[in-house]
């Protein structure tokens, strides 16, 4: 059996309702996402912080799979595939996916300021008054702008394996997840999906560019590409 390898970013989710990290202006929702993205716009106000997620978490509570989720869990039935997302977002746990390594952490979850380790599942608010059992704050299980991304090296060693890699609602220019591409064997199948491609297809032997949205690029994906 072929294994896929997935790399999904803010498009991927952008057709369920998800806002996509940043805006023209750099502002997330309306903010410096170093306020609301990093551990220094944490320690100067927690409170915004966390009432920022929590609105996040509420907003992702009432959304659902869109297609492109759905479609990628089906391919289970004829491929090995795992999906390396940069999205915190748990569409592709919620569509069937079963093998998902989440790059930037899970929105539907937080973690103990103490210790990185103490990780508990989470669908309500979180407010100053949570603590860990150590007793410690919670936070956000969220990768921040400056924390090391504790999964790259897994993401590494699973993208290498690939014999397709499919790139989906990414503009491969936020690193380190962007530089995943580059351990692929060589003459690995890639596919593009974006409706605005940051790379050429001259960029990587056995490049295709799927130039559409998620949902209608990885129909085209399925239907005139993997079912051969």
């Amino acid at each position: 059996m072929k294994k896929i390898i997935v790399l999904t970013g803010a498009g991927m989710s952008a057709e369920s309702g998800i806002k996509t990290f940043r805006d023209a202006d750099g502002l997330w929702e309306g903010h410096d996402v170093m306020e609301v993205a990093s551990p220094q716009g944490f320690a100067r106000n927690p409170e915004l912080v966390l009432d920022f997620y929590n609105q996040r978490r509420q907003q992702l509570l009432k959304v659902t799979p869109n297609s492109a989720h759905i479609a990628l869990a089906d391919l289970e039935k004829l491929f090995n595939i795992t999906i390396i997302t940069q999205n915190v977002d748990d569409l592709h746990e919620r569509a069937g996916s079963s093998n998902i390594v989440h790059l930037h952490g899970e929105l539907l979850k937080v973690r103990s300021t103490f210790n990185p380790n103490l990780i508990y599942e989470r669908t309500k608010d979180i407010t100053l008054e949570d603590r860990c059992e150590k007793g410690s704050q919670l936070r956000p299980h969220i990768v921040w702008f400056g924390e090391q991304v504790p999964l790259l090296e897994k993401a590494i060693e699973i993208t290498s394996t690939a014999d397709i890699l499919l790139i989906i609602g990414t503009s491969m220019q936020v690193y380190p997840a962007a530089s995943l591409v580059n351990y692929i064997k060589r003459n690995t199948a890639i596919y593009f999906i974006d409706p605005k491609p940051s790379i050429q297809a001259s960029s990587f032997n056995n490049l295709t560019i799927i130039p559409e949205k998620a949902t209608l690029g990885v129909q085209i994906l399925v239907e005139n590409y993997l079912n051969g």
